[in-house]
Parts: structure tokens; C-alpha cells; sequence
């Protein structure tokens, strides 16, 4: 029952989130004055590698293949996709003319505000209650999430309003966001079958088997690499004021 409930859902949020996504990158395009060429090709760029890690992502975990490593000479496959491609996307808005120039059309708030999408790991919790996640992660994990995505709301709205301390909440915002992956991601390999499981070795985890290994490996990178563009541009706007 919860794995199909699961499938549903990621299913659902792995359309919501990449077309937040292309919908920035089309906001930030038009905003810089990129070319109609160059945001075409930006366009359909990202919408192909996030197209074809989707599948990628769906194959291997179904495969078994994205699971922690079960000795300590086994290469880290769950980590690969997580890290390479936050790695990835974040170097071609930061090493790419394009990527800079459409995140430079980007506000604050079109950053910080696809954060509130986090809320979507409060799905853990249903998990943890219907008995199919351990609660040493669910909990942390779940009310992490909760706590990152209502950060991110309160940021935006006050950028919204434009608040004196907007900018302020956008950088609480991002250091809960970067903090909650940290733990959600220590907790999640050490509560999986693998030579670092040190807890919930009677309900392992299932956060790296499929449907629920599209949030480490598919949605979360997403989500770091916007955290760094966002505290990237504060403090780019701090530099800019400091020497003004």
C-alpha cells in the first residue's frame, strides 16, 4: 500500500519540480535579455538532463544499484548522483556565460522560493506511521523538510513584501535547507542495510530503493544546487554594498 501510495507521489513531484525549474531558467532568460537561440538551447538543455537523470535515476534504483554500500571497498553509487549532480547543475549556473546570465536575471525570492517545495519530505512522515520507514530517520528527516519548506515561505514572502530583514531570512533559509540535507542524508545511510548501518536494523530504511530513492537522488540535488545559487547571490549583493 505505501509503495504505491510513494509511486504516486514522486511521481507527481518529478513534473512539479522540473518544470519550476525550466520556469525559472525562462524568467531569468527573458529578465537578462538573454537571446530567443541561447534560451532555447538553455531550455531544452536542462529539460533533457533532467529528463534523461529521471530515467536514469528510476532504472538504477530499481535495479538495486543506488543502495549504500554493503562493504567499505564498494564504490558509493547512492552518493553519486546526490553530490555529481547538485556538482553539476551548480556549475553550469556558475562556469557557463549562459548559466550566470540567467541567474542573473533571478531575484531573491525566484531562488529561495522552489525551496518551498521541501515540504514534500513530510511524506516521510506518513511513511514512518504507516510502519515502512524507520522513525530514527522519518522524524528527523521528515520534520527537517517541514521546517526548511516553511523557512523558505516565510523568506519569500517577506522578499514579497520587502521586508528589512528579507534578505536575513533568506540566508536562515538556506543554512536550515543545507543543515536538514546533512542530517537527512547522514541518517539515511546509517539506518540502511550497509556497513555503516549503526541503527534500525530490525525496519532498515528504503530511503535508496525505488520509489523512494528519487528524493536523494533526484530531487535533493536539485534542491542544493538552488540553496548555493541563493546564497551565492547574497553574498555577491554583500560584496556589491561593501565596496559601494
Amino acid at each position: 500500500m505505501f509503495e504505491t501510495i510513494a509511486t504516486y507521489y514522486v511521481q507527481v513531484f518529478a513534473v512539479i519540480l522540473p518544470a519550476l525549474v525550466i520556469g525559472l531558467i525562462a524568467i531569468g532568460a527573458h529578465r537578462s535579455g538573454l537571446s530567443k537561440a541561447k534560451t532555447v538551447v538553455a531550455i531544452g538543455g536542462i529539460a533533457a538532463l533532467l529528463g534523461i537523470w529521471h530515467a536514469l535515476s528510476v532504472n538504477l534504483a530499481k535495479a538495486g544499484i543506488l543502495m549504500p554500500p554493503l562493504q567499505a571497498t564498494d564504490p558509493p553509487y547512492a552518493l553519486m548522483p546526490l553530490l555529481g549532480g547538485a556538482f553539476l547543475l551548480w556549475a553550469l549556473g556558475r562556469w557557463t556565460e549562459t548559466g550566470r546570465t540567467i541567474l542573473g536575471g533571478l531575484d531573491h525570492i525566484h531562488l529561495i522560493s522552489i525551496q518551498s517545495l521541501r515540504l514534500m519530505g513530510g511524506f516521510f512522515l506518513i511513511g514512518w506511521v504507516m510502519g515502512d520507514i524507520p522513525w530514527q530517520f522519518a522524524l528527523p528527516a521528515g520534520i527537517g523538510d517541514i521546517m526548511a519548506g516553511i523557512a523558505a515561505i516565510q523568506a519569500t514572502s517577506a522578499l514579497s513584501r520587502g521586508d528589512a530583514n528579507a534578505e536575513q531570512l533568506v540566508r536562515r533559509a538556506s543554512i536550515i535547507g543545507l543543515l536538514d540535507f546533512v542530517v537527512a542524508v547522514s541518517l539515511g545511510i546509517v539506518t540502511s542495510v550497509g556497513f555503516m548501518q549503526l541503527m534500525a536494523f530490525d525496519s532498515p530504511n528504503i530511503i535508496n530503493a525505488y520509489p523512494l530513492a528519487l528524493f536523494p537522488e533526484y530531487f535533493v540535488p536539485i534542491f542544493i544546487a538552488f540553496q548555493l545559487f541563493s546564497l551565492g547571490a547574497l553574498r555577491r549583493r554583500g560584496t556589491q554594498i561593501a565596496t559601494a
